[in-house]
């Protein structure tokens, strides 16, 4: 276990510094000062492997939506911890990444929900609580909107290839996504 780990975190060190284009096995290999074999027993190919320690890195820093008893906020700490995590990289990464999908077949799309699983509906989650304490009725929202502030995060992200700033997602939440989420949300009957 210990070795996998050590593996994973030199994949995700390559894929970070390199790029997929340029991330081998040997690559990996020699970095981590181990054989090719012993990396092809764990992974059978190097998208394989690629998906494994972007996987990991998002299993060793998860992202938790935190009861703070408004929708706002509790939108802007995922956000944040979204970037501070890697959004910027994990832009990066996908944006380099078209030998992977081509090579699995996958898109950015169901690669990202492989990835992150469950944590995938932390804004779902966050919906979910402010419609419990009244902020909404939750009528009338529909997947695209509950998932419009991550995907405004990565495309701020993916289009400046910086971090983005905690002023931008405070304006991406108060400016863009709870209007909207206002405007959408039809009163309960």
């Amino acid at each position: 276990m210990a070795l996998e780990k050590a593996l994973l975190q030199v994949a995700w060190e390559q894929l970070t510094e390199g790029g997929y284009s340029n991330f081998t096995m040997d690559a990996v290999a020699d970095r981590s000062h181990t054989s090719r074999p012993v990396i092809y027993r764990r992974w059978s190919s190097r998208a394989e492997l690629a998906i494994a320690a972007i996987g990991h890195h998002v299993a060793e820093h998860p992202v938790v939506a935190p009861d703070l008893g408004r929708l706002r906020d509790e939108m802007i700490s995922v956000l944040q911890q979204s970037m501070e995590r890697g959004a910027l990289i994990a832009g990066i990464i996908a944006r380099d990444m078209s030998d992977l999908y081509r090579e699995t077949k996958a898109t950015p799309s169901s690669l990202r929900q492989s990835i992150l699983g469950a944590e995938g509906k932390l804004l779902e989650k966050i919906i979910e609580r402010a419609v419990a304490r009244g902020e909404l009725s939750g009528q009338g929202l529909t997947p695209r909107l509950i998932s419009l502030p991550a995907d405004l995060l990565r495309h701020e992200a993916f289009m400046t290839l910086a971090p983005v700033p905690a002023s931008t997602i405070a304006e991406i939440v108060d400016d863009i996504v709870l209007p909207l989420l206002r405007l959408h949300d039809l009163p309960k009957r």
